[in-house]
């Protein structure tokens, strides 16, 4: 089955975030489906948005977890708040988080509003995490979502194929091959 899809969400492909062994170990996979993905849609004219958190140093956009944890990540500046390395988002809108999900104090409903964006296919890490947070916001807003199977990862390969299971089964998201996503341009008919 083909999903056709008119924006491509890139979620937390950035340095710190690959300091765990797993994700390390998947980097280069997540990069190259990623990259594969995000050529596609700028070809089909679709939308791609780059998702990206920054934490100031002050602290005042911790998560409970960092502040508690008295250790800040993805800080703004940092090498470690930079996209991974031979991601390539050049024609990419950049939104800027500071909690899990992508639309939690962001602009990217609007963005998505104004440019009559209905389906979604979201990439990038943690799959339990902001991911799906990521991926149940736009279920609220009657907007359909696809996660690709190649270009989402967890530090638990267990704990990701789960939450995909769950998306699934409670937000009606189908985990998908990346050759099964086929992109159009914000307006344009879905064919699939």
């Amino acid at each position: 089955m083909t999903y056709a899809v008119q924006a491509l969400l890139i979620v937390d492909m950035q340095v710190d975030y690959f300091n765990d062994s797993e994700l390390e170990r998947c980097r280069d996979d997540l990069v190259a489906a990623c990259n594969t993905l995000a050529a596609r849609a700028s070809a089909a004219g679709a939308l791609v948005i780059e998702v990206r958190t920054e934490h100031t140093r002050d602290r005042s956009t911790w998560a409970l977890n960092m502040r508690d944890d008295d250790s800040g990540m993805v800080i703004e500046g940092t090498t470690g708040a930079e996209p991974v390395a031979g991601l390539h988002t050049d024609e990419a809108i950049t939104v800027i988080k500071t909690r899990d999900s992508a639309f939690f104090r962001t602009e990217l409903e609007d963005l998505l509003a104004a440019h009559g964006i209905e389906t979604i296919a979201l990439t990038g890490v943690s799959t339990e995490s902001c991911i799906a947070t990521t991926a149940a916001d736009p279920y609220a807003r009657d907007l359909r979502v696809v996660l690709v199977d190649e270009a989402v990862a967890s530090v638990d390969p267990g704990l990701n194929r789960r939450t995909q299971e769950q998306l699934e089964k409670q937000y009606r998201q189908p985990t998908v091959r990346l050759d099964d996503v086929t992109f159009t341009a914000p307006g344009e008919q879905l064919t699939a």
